[in-house]
C-alpha cells in the first residue's frame, strides 16, 4: 500500500506491526533495522509531518537502544513537531538518562521541574540520574499500572560519602527553591520531595530518623486534612522500622488541629491519623479498650459532620464518609480479637447505615461483600457486588472480590451467570480490540496502536480468565453429576477433558498476569486464599498487601494445572469403571481398557505433582488420615483436591475392596468430624465449614457418585423387559459389588447426617433468629463492650432535624432500620442453607435410586 499510495501512514502501519511483533514474540531484533532503514528512506524524501509518526521513530530507535540517535533526531528540524516544550524536555531527559550522560540528563530534568513543580515522576528520574542510579527506571519501564510500584529501590554504593553528600546539597537547594517558587499554591509535589530526600538519607545509613519523621509531620500539618495524606506517605513509611511508626503516630496524634475553626480540617486530619495506624499496622497493637473508645468518638465525630453534607447531590462524596469505613474495621478487628459476634453485627449496621444515607460508596458494599461473605450471608454478599455496577474492565479487576465465595458455594444460578458475564466479557473485549486497534491506525494513534495489542495480550494472559474457563466447565459437570447420562452429554462437549489437559499441560511455561486490583480489599482478607478471621489473633503478624500477594502466582499456576485435570479424570474414571464390575478383575489392575486405565494413572501422578506429592505418598497419606494415624488437619487447604484425588485413585484401582474402604472412611471422617466441630452453632460462626462441606459433597462425592453409577449401569442387564427375578442371574455377587453396596450404605449414610445438621438450621423459625441477631446489639451502658457504636448513630437518628441534616439525609435517617438488615441477613443464610438441603437431597434420591438397582445385582 506505502509503494502504491506513498501515504506516511502506510509506512507506519508496517513499522508499528514490526515493533509489536518484536514486542510480543520478544524476538526478531534484525527487523528493527528493516523498519528504521524504511523510516529512515522516508524522510529523506519525504520529511515527517506528524508527531505521532516522530514518536514512533523515536521509540523504535529506544527499542534499539540507539539513545545518541534519538537525541540527535530530538534535536534536528524533525524535533519541531513537538510544539509542547515539557513535553519535549521529558523525552530528552530520558533518552540522556538511557543514553548514561547523566549531568546533561539532570540539566534537563532541573528546567522540566522549574516549568512544571508538582511533577513527580521527573523529581524522581531527576534524583536517579542525580546519583547516577537506574533503578528508577524499572518504575517507569512497567507497564503494570494495576500494581505499580510503590517502593524504587535505590543503589548508593557506588558513591563515596563525599560524593552523595554534595549530590543530596544539590537536591535539597532545588527543592527549597521550588517550595519557595510555589509558596502560595497547595503543590504536593515539592513537599513530598522534601520527605524524599530525608528518605534517601536515612538509606544511606545517616541514621536521621529525627529529621524523615520532622518531614513527615511537616507534610501533615500542611495537608493531613486531605484523603491522598495516607497515600502519598505510605512508601517512606516503610522504610522505617516498627517502634519509629509508632512514634510517628504519636507525634500526629499529639499534633493534631483538634482546636480548628474548620470541622472539615478537624475531620481531614482524624480520618488520616487512623488510615496511617491501618497501614503502619499500629491499629493492630492498641488494647481493646482504646479501640472501642475510638469507634465511639469516630461516630459521634461523624454525626457532628453529618450536617455539612446537607446541600451536597447524592453524587458527591460526603464530608466524613471514610470515617464508617475505618469504624467497620475496627469493629471487624474487635471481633477477630473477642471472637464476640456482636461486634461483627455491629459493623454490617454501620455500614448498612451508611449506605442508607448515601448509596453510591463503593468502599462500603466492598467491605459488605466481605462481611456479608464470611457469615454466610451470600445472597447480599452478591448483591452488594453486582450494586457496584462491574462494567468493562472492572470485570477482570474487581471480580475477585466475590469469584471464590461463589465458587465455593451451592449458589450455582448466580455462580453460572458470574461466570458466563466474565467469559462474554472477555471474548468479546479480544473479538473487539482488532477493531480498536484497527480504529487507532485509522486515526493515526500509533502508540495507542501498542497500547492496545499489549493490553489483548495482558488480557489474554490473565490467570483469572484461565481459572474462569476451568471452573465454568467443572461447573456443569457439578450441576449434571446427578445423572450420568447428563454428564456424558457435558464431557462430550467438552471434547472429553482432552483440551483443558492440554491447557494444564501449558500452565508450567505459560506467562500468567495477575491483573485483579487487590488494593480495594480488607485488611483481613489482602488476597482471595487468606482470611485472617478464619485464624486467631495471636498467630497474626502485620503484613504489607503487597508482600502476601507475592506467594500467588505459583500457588494459582498449580490450582488452574490440577482443576484443568478434573474433566479428564472424570471421563476415564467412568471409562474405567464401565467394565470393572463385569470382569471382577483381581487387585492391583482397574476393570475396563487398558489404555484408558494407563492414562488414568499418568494424570492422577500429574494430580499428585500439584498437590506436592508422589503417587506412593499421597496413597500413603490418605490412606493413614483414614485410618487416624494421621491428622486430617494434614491435607492443610487443599482438603478437597486430596478427596479427589482419593476418587480418582479409586476408580484406576476399582477391584480393590481395601480402596472402596478407605474411600468410605475418608468421606466419614472428614464429613462428621466437620459436623461434629459444628455442633449447634448457628451459620455465622461456622461458615467456613458448611463451605467446605459444599464443595465435598458437590465435588468428590458427586465424582464418586459417577464412578458408582457407571458400576451399576454396567451390572444391570440391557434389555428393558426382563424381569427383576433375572437380575441377580445377569451376574454373579462379587466382592467388588458387595464393596460397591458398602459405599452407597456409607454415603447414604454421610450425606443424610449433613441433611440432618441443614434442617436443625433451616426450622429455626426465622422471628427466633432475627431476634437472636438482634440480641447481640444490646449494650449494657456501664460495661462498655459492642453496640456503643450503633447506640451512638440509633442517638443521632432520634435527635435530628430536617433543619439542621437537610430533607434527603433526614429521609434517610428515618427509614433505616437495624431490623430490616438483620432479617435480611438471617433471610440470606438461610437461602444459602435451602440451596445446599436440595443439591444434599438430590444426593440421597440418586443414593437410594443405586441402592434400589445395586440391590438385585
Amino acid at each position: 500500500m506505502y509503494k502504491l499510495a506513498g501515504e506516511e501512514r502506510f509506512l507506519l502501519w508496517a513499522v508499528c506491526s514490526i515493533q509489536l511483533q518484536v514486542l510480543c514474540d520478544k524476538s526478531g531484533e534484525k527487523l528493527l533495522l528493516l523498519a528504521e532503514g524504511l523510516l529512515k528512506k522516508h524522510i529523506a524524501s519525504h520529511s515527517m509531518h506528524e508527531p505521532e509518526a516522530l514518536m514512533v521513530y523515536i521509540s523504535l530507535l529506544e527499542q534499539q537502544s540507539k539513545y545518541n540517535d534519538a537525541l540527535q533526531v530530538l534535536s534536528g528540524n524533525l524535533g519541531s513537531l513537538l510544539v509542547i516544550e515539557v513535553d519535549k524536555l521529558r523525552i530528552q531527559g530520558r533518552l540522556l538518562a538511557r543514553a548514561r550522560d547523566y549531568s546533561a540528563a539532570v540539566d534537563v530534568y532541573k528546567k522540566i521541574l522549574e516549568l512544571s513543580p508538582d511533577d513527580w515522576e521527573c523529581f524522581l528520574q531527576y534524583l536517579g540520574c542525580l546519583f547516577e542510579d537506574d533503578s528508577v527506571w524499572k518504575l517507569f519501564d512497567d507497564t503494570d499500572q494495576i500494581h505499580p510500584i510503590k517502593n524504587i529501590e535505590c543503589k548508593f554504593s557506588h558513591l563515596t560519602e563525599e560524593m552523595f553528600d554534595s549530590r543530596i546539597s544539590s537536591a535539597s537547594e532545588l527543592v527549597q527553591k521550588l517550595q519557595r517558587d510555589t509558596e502560595n499554591s497547595n503543590l504536593r509535589g515539592p513537599h513530598l520531595a522534601a520527605i524524599e530526600i530525608e528518605k534517601r538519607k536515612f538509606l544511606y545509613g545517616k541514621k536521621n530518623e529525627s529529621e524523615l519523621l520532622k518531614s513527615l509531620l511537616q507534610y501533615f500539618l500542611k495537608f493531613g486534612h486531605l484523603a491522598c495524606y495516607a497515600s502519598d506517605v505510605e512508601a517512606f513509611l516503610q522504610v522505617l522500622p516498627p517502634h519509629k511508626k509508632a512514634e510517628f503516630v504519636g507525634m500526629l496524634v499529639k499534633n493534631a488541629d483538634s482546636v480548628s475553626e474548620s470541622a472539615t480540617v478537624v475531620l481531614g486530619q482524624t480520618t488520616t491519623i487512623l488510615k496511617v495506624q491501618e497501614l503502619t499496622g499500629n491499629i493492630f497493637e492498641l488494647p481493646l479498650g482504646e479501640i472501642e473508645a475510638s469507634t465511639v468518638k469516630l461516630a459521634k465525630l461523624y454525626c457532628q459532620n453529618l450536617p455539612l453534607s446537607k446541600d451536597l447531590d447524592p453524587q458527591e462524596s460526603m464530608f466524613g464518609e471514610e470515617l464508617l469505613s475505618l469504624i467497620s474495621n475496627m469493629l471487624v478487628q474487635l471481633f477477630w480479637r473477642t471472637r464476640d459476634f456482636c461486634y461483627l453485627a455491629e459493623a454490617i449496621m454501620v455500614l448498612e447505615f451508611g449506605l442508607s444515607i448515601r448509596g453510591h460508596v463503593w468502599q462500603y458494599k466492598i467491605l459488605l461483600l466481605h462481611i456479608y461473605s464470611y457469615i454466610g450471608a451470600l445472597p447480599l454478599a452478591f448483591q452488594r457486588y453486582k450494586a457496584l455496577d462491574v462494567k468493562n474492565i472492572l470485570t477482570e479487576t474487581v471480580s475477585h472480590h466475590i469469584l471464590r465465595q461463589m465458587l465455593e458455594s451451592p449458589m450455582w444460578v448466580d455462580l453460572s451467570n458470574l461466570l458466563q458475564d466474565y467469559l462474554k466479557f472477555m471474548d468479546d473485549h479480544l473479538k473487539e480490540s482488532a477493531d480498536l486497534t484497527f480504529l487507532a491506525y485509522r486515526h493515526r494513534n500509533y502508540s495507542k496502536v501498542i497500547e492496545f495489542v499489549l493490553f489483548k495480550q495482558r488480557l489474554q494472559q490473565s490467570n483469572q480468565y484461565e481459572a474462569v474457563r476451568v471452573e465454568a466447565s467443572l461447573l456443569q459437570l457439578k450441576q449434571s453429576a446427578d445423572s450420568i447420562e447428563e454428564e456424558e452429554r457435558v464431557l462430550e462437549n467438552l471434547k472429553s477433558g482432552v483440551q483443558l489437559v492440554e491447557l494444564s499441560n501449558e500452565m508450567g511455561s505459560r506467562t500468567l498476569r495477575f491483573n485483579e486490583d487487590m488494593e480495594t480489599r480488607p485488611w483481613w482478607t489482602p488476597c482471595p486464599e487468606k482470611n485472617y478471621l478464619l485464624g486467631s489473633f495471636e498467630d497474626f503478624s502485620y503484613c504489607p498487601k503487597e508482600n502476601v500477594n507475592k506467594d500467588r502466582e505459583e500457588n494459582v499456576r498449580r490450582a488452574i494445572q490440577r482443576k484443568s485435570l478434573v474433566p479428564r479424570m472424570i471421563y476415564l474414571s467412568i471409562q474405567c469403571s464401565a467394565t470393572a464390575l463385569k470382569e471382577s478383575l483381581e487387585t492391583n489392575g482397574s476393570g475396563g481398557d487398558i489404555k484408558t486405565c494407563v492414562e488414568l494413572k499418568s494424570l492422577l501422578e500429574e494430580y499428585t505433582k500439584t498437590l506436592g506429592s508422589s503417587l506412593s505418598d499421597a496413597v500413603d497419606m490418605i490412606t493413614e488420615i483414614s485410618q487416624g494415624a494421621r491428622p486430617s488437619e494434614s491435607l492443610g487447604s487443599d482438603l478437597v483436591d486430596w478427596l479427589n484425588f482419593a476418587v480418582f485413585w479409586n476408580a484406576w484401582s476399582l477391584s480393590s475392596q481395601e480402596h472402596w474402604h478407605v474411600l468410605n472412611l475418608l468421606f466419614e471422617k472428614l464429613i462428621l468430624d466437620r459436623i461434629k466441630s459444628m455442633g449447634s452453632s448457628d451459620m455465622s460462626s461456622c461458615y467456613s465449614d458448611v463451605q467446605v462441606l459444599v464443595q465435598i459433597i458437590t465435588e468428590p462425592l458427586a465424582w464418586h457418585g459417577l464412578v458408582i453409577q457407571a458400576c451399576t449401569r454396567s451390572s444391570l442387564p440391557s434389555g428393558k423387559k426382563k424381569k427383576k427375578a433375572q437380575h441377580s442371574d445377569h451376574l454373579p455377587s462379587s466382592p467388588m459389588s458387595q464393596a460397591i453396596k458398602d459405599s452407597i450404605h456409607s454415603l447414604c449414610s454421610t450425606v443424610q447426617e449433613v441433611s440432618n445438621w441443614l434442617l436443625n438450621q433451616i426450622n429455626n423459625p426465622e422471628d427466633d433468629q432475627v431476634e437472636k441477631f438482634l440480641s447481640t446489639l444490646k449494650r449494657n451502658e456501664d460495661a462498655g463492650g459492642p453496640g456503643q457504636v450503633l447506640g451512638v448513630l440509633e442517638s443521632f437518628i432520634t435527635s435530628s432535624e430536617e433543619s439542621e441534616v437537610g430533607s434527603r439525609i433526614f429521609e434517610a435517617l428515618k427509614t433505616w432500620s437495624k431490623e430490616d438488615s438483620a432479617r435480611k441477613t438471617v433471610m440470606a443464610q438461610q437461602s444459602v442453607l435451602r440451596e445446599f438441603l436440595q443439591i444434599c437431597e438430590s444426593k440421597k434420591k440418586l443414593l437410594e435410586k443405586l441402592k434400589q438397582q445395586m440391590s438385585h445385582v
